[in-house]
């Protein structure tokens, strides 16, 4: 069996914010919340996933929430997450949607060839919504206030900032099987984007590696990113990626039991935590799909603790 990553599952982030953050997470970006759980490892904290209508992987985008000071931007961490859209003509309407909702943004232009348009969050996270013109059908929520043709249809690329490209390089392309494909100059002086894919390729397959030893470190807080997953379709090989990693020498959590899907844990090299999850079984292992993200949701392994978690919890509405 020759190992591919089929792309990106889920990229999880941090807000000090929970409710503003579902206000905007819903309202201006239109996403449906999917879940409504608690960080398995810290049950103080929400763990929020907004996705598409029907919850598929490659769509969530995911928050902790954590009082955490805001982040200091640099090297060693995930400095954007792409969002795709369809085409050029969305991009254009998000410009004028962001506006409207008093939300700065670049120019829409093409960057390592895709056109693109950057924006941030309330907290300062980094986004740059994609034209992805061949993408795979979209899920649309009816329920979302953004119009069906323009909403989001899922992550990628995933920008990483590395002060070298050299200690991270073995891992992703050795360990992770992907492909360097092409590079780009960054924005910053000095800085350069190497563009590795996994897959079929593609905006949603793409891992972006800028390199830029100038940059300072970066320290993890509200408005910056925890970890970015890799899809795995199954079990079988999931198991394969575990016994992967341990024969190259990474130091993992091993197999990690999430309920809605398996986790694989490690850090490459320049210390981002990466995850590799499988599609499976999903977020309706435990509800139904017309009424995901509206009661709070717990994994069997936490249910009998639930009006204890619930009391140390802000309600959301």
């Amino acid at each position: 069996m020759t190992l591919e990553l089929k792309g990106i599952h889920h990229l999880t982030a941090i807000t000090a914010a929970a409710q503003r953050n579902v206000e905007f997470y819903t309202r201006t970006l239109g996403l449906r919340l999917i879940k409504k759980t608690v960080n398995q490892d810290d049950v103080s904290a929400y763990h929020l996933f907004y996705g598409d209508a029907i919850a598929s992987p490659g769509a969530d985008l995911t928050f902790f929430d954590w009082p955490a000071a805001p982040n200091k931007r640099g090297n060693h961490e995930v400095s954007r997450t792409g969002l795709r859209v369809h085409s050029e003509a969305d991009l254009s309407w998000w410009k004028e949607h962001l506006k409207e909702k008093d939300i700065a943004s670049g120019n829409i232009k093409e960057r390592a060839g895709h056109l693109s348009l950057d924006f941030e969050d309330f907290e300062g996270q980094r986004f740059r919504l994609i034209a992805d013109p061949k993408s795979a059908p979209a899920h649309p929520w009816a329920e979302s206030p953004i119009p069906a043709e323009h909403q989001i249809i899922g992550l990628g690329p995933i920008t990483l900032a590395v002060p070298d490209l050299r200690r991270s390089e073995p891992v992703l392309s050795k360990v992770m099987n992907l492909r360097e494909v092409r590079s780009y100059p960054a924005r910053e002086k000095n800085g350069e984007i190497h563009v590795f894919e996994m897959g079929e390729g593609g905006a949603a397959a793409e891992l972006h590696v800028e390199v830029n030893p100038d940059l300072p470190q970066a320290r993890q807080g509200a408005g910056g990113v925890h970890h970015v997953a890799f899809r795995t379709p199954n079990k079988e090989e999931f198991d394969e990626w575990v016994k992967r990693t341990a024969e190259f020498g990474v130091r993992s959590s091993g197999e990690v039991e999430r309920f809605y899907f398996k986790s694989l844990y490690f850090r490459e090299p320049n210390g981002i935590l990466f995850e590799i999850a499988t599609d499976g079984p999903g977020f309706t292992a435990d509800e139904p799909l017309e009424t995901l993200g509206r009661r709070l949701a717990l994994p069997p392994f936490l249910e009998g603790r639930r009006a204890e978690i619930e009391a140390g919890l802000k309600p959301l509405s």
